[in-house]
């Protein structure tokens, strides 16, 4: 059973464009090159070191596409689903975690996925876990408001970049509102007009206010609140287990406009 990376290392920094499709090209090298950098990072997010040696890896839109398809075709849909929520993770040394399971991947195939004593693999799919976990999370936790005549606005401030998958969720299940979720962290809004769907930088974005519609019924919200809750019976703990802190700032019950 293999216990490390089955490919030498160099003595590179790869730094890429910080897309998917760009970490893809490098899988693609690094398996063509049989060979792995020693860490890779977004330009945007590297500190020029002097005893640093880096290599700009340029996406390759036609290699990225070519690796896509192989992952499914030679290692499994899953790893492609790993690899990817493991890209929209917070980990800081996610990428390198990312190349080395997949080049190893197409070396080994499917059963590189049941090898979680090495450390890249069973990072991959912790951080897959991670991401999936808190989508699926906020998918109970988004509340929207009504901020025009059928457009509904919610804000979130996830830990990883799950705005995709949340807006993908809510196009299922909302399919003829139009809407928009934004994500303060990353500054990212998700528009779906009913038809179709964008991922946005918020640059110049207004965040509109709600309607008088939605503030009567929020109002009447917290009045049946009011009314229905037990002082006696009131779990702090038990209410953080399930609605972490961290996301109070964007539920309505928390923010009630009066």
């Amino acid at each position: 059973m293999c216990k490390k990376n089955l490919l030498k290392t160099n003595s590179y920094i790869y730094l890429y464009d910080g897309s998917f499709e760009g970490l893809l090209t490098i899988v693609f090298n690094s398996y063509i090159e049989k060979e792995l950098p020693i860490s890779i990072f977004p330009q945007e997010n590297y500190t020029p070191n002097l005893l640093d040696t880096t290599k700009q890896i340029k996406t390759d839109f036609e290699k990225s596409q070519r690796i896509f398809n192989g992952i499914v075709k030679n290692i499994s849909y899953y790893s492609l689903l790993y690899a990817y929520n493991a890209f929209l993770s917070n980990e800081i040394n996610k990428e390198i975690y990312i190349v080395q399971y997949l080049v190893n991947g197409f070396i080994i195939g499917p059963s590189i996925n049941t090898m979680l004593s090495i450390d890249f693999v069973n990072k991959v799919h912790f951080l897959h876990r991670k991401v999936f976990g808190e989508a699926h999370r906020l998918k109970g936790l988004l509340r929207f408001q009504e901020v025009g005549n059928n457009l509904f606005y919610a804000s979130i401030h996830p830990d990883n970049n799950v705005i995709e998958n949340l807006g993908q969720h809510f196009i299922r299940r909302l399919p003829t509102q139009n809407f928009i979720i934004h994500d303060k962290n990353r500054n990212l809004v998700f528009l779906y007009n009913t038809k179709e769907y964008h991922i946005m930088l918020a640059e110049n974005f207004n965040i509109p206010n709600i309607t008088e519609k939605e503030k009567e019924y929020q109002i009447l919200w917290k009045t049946f609140f009011d009314t229905i809750s037990i002082k006696e019976r009131k779990n702090s703990r038990l209410q953080m287990q399930f609605m972490p802190q961290k996301y109070w700032q964007d539920l309505i019950e928390k923010n009630i406009y009066i």
